[in-house]
Order: structure tokens, then sequence, then C-alpha cells
């Protein structure tokens, strides 16, 4: 694990300082919050469910983001969401919003926003510039957001119902297939940037 340098990747490109820094972000923010909409609306044919890329973007923004700059697009994003724009994967003209938010979904896009900060905040030590290291952090953020959504679901649907059944096990071998996709990313993007960026 490179330790070395607190720079996220997104940090290495463009403006570093000023007016051009700031502009960039409103950029970044924008181009993820479009990446989020993409990713949430693209099923991929799995057993036992189809899957989305949701959670690889998600994970991906935080760490290639960093934990403030990650945050301000999850909220962003939700907040997008929250106005009724059709963002979510199961989102639809008819169920939208609050209404959506608010549902059964509810709790994972809490999770979407914890597991940013700490991916951004892994990242800035260094933890995605290595494929074990991303690996660990991956599985840390999917487990950040499991959590409020288990919790969520039970609360809303009742605990006598089979919510690890539900909302759990049927997206593990999808989550698993995606952590290791996002665990060799960051880090080959860190080895094309090369020390000489920084």
């Amino acid at each position: 694990m490179n330790s070395s340098s607190n720079v996220v990747l997104y940090e290495v490109f463009g403006p570093r300082d000023g007016v051009g820094l700031w502009i960039k972000r409103c950029i970044l923010v924008v181009f993820g919050i479009l990446a989020l909409t993409v990713a949430a609306k693209v099923l991929i044919p799995m057993y036992p469910v189809p899957i989305t890329m949701g959670t690889f973007v998600v994970l991906g923004l935080g760490a290639a983001y960093g934990l403030r700059l990650g945050l301000a697009t999850i909220l962003g994003y939700l907040f997008v969401g929250l106005l009724g724009f059709d963002v979510f994967a199961n989102s639809s003209a008819e169920l939208n919003g609050w209404n959506y938010m608010a549902g059964t979904t509810g709790g994972y896009l809490v999770g979407y926003a914890l597991a940013t900060v700490v991916l951004g905040y892994l990242a800035r030590r260094g933890w995605d510039r290595s494929v074990w290291w991303m690996a660990f952090a991956m599985l840390i953020g999917n487990i950040l957001i499991y959590l409020p959504g288990l919790l969520w679901l039970g609360t809303l649907l009742g605990w006598d119902k089979p919510i690890l059944a539900w909302g759990l096990t049927p997206f593990l071998i999808g989550d698993a297939l995606k952590l290791a996709l996002a665990a060799m990313t960051l880090p080959l993007l860190w080895k094309i940037v090369g020390d000489s960026r920084l």
C-alpha cells in the first residue's frame, strides 16, 4: 500500500487550485450524478437476479473522488432523485422522489453515502493503489451499503419476513464480481497515471 501521498485520483488531473479547481469539481459532480443514473438503469443478466452497476460506480467514485467530493456527488444524486427525477434502479414515472426513497430501497441509499465516505477516506490513505487493499476497502463499502439497507428493510416489512433472502443473498454473486472489477480498476488507473503526475 502506497501511503506516501495523500492525493486521490481526481486531483492528479486538471487545475489544482483557484477557480479552475472549483470548476473541475462541479464538472466531476455532474459527471458522477450522470454515471450513477446510467449505472442504476443498466441491467446485466445474472443468476439469481439481474445486477446493476450502481454499487460499482458508488464505490469507485468514492475512491476516485475522495471523501468530500464523493459525498457531494452522492448527496447531489440523492437530491436529484428526491426532486422526482427517474435516477434510481427501480424508480419510474409513477414511483419516484420521496415515495421511492422511503420505500424498501431507502436504507441502501443511506448506505451509498456511508460507503462513499469510507471509500474516500481509505483512498486518501493509499488503499486505492493496491489490488488487495482496494478489495478490502470495497468489501467494507459493500457491508456499509447492506447494513442500513437490511435494517430498513426489516423495519419496514417486519423481522418475521425472510429479509436476508430478499435483500442480501440474491445479490452476493453480482457484488463479488463488481468488487473484483473495482479492486483491479483503481490500482490499474494509478499505474497508468504513474508517480510522474503526482
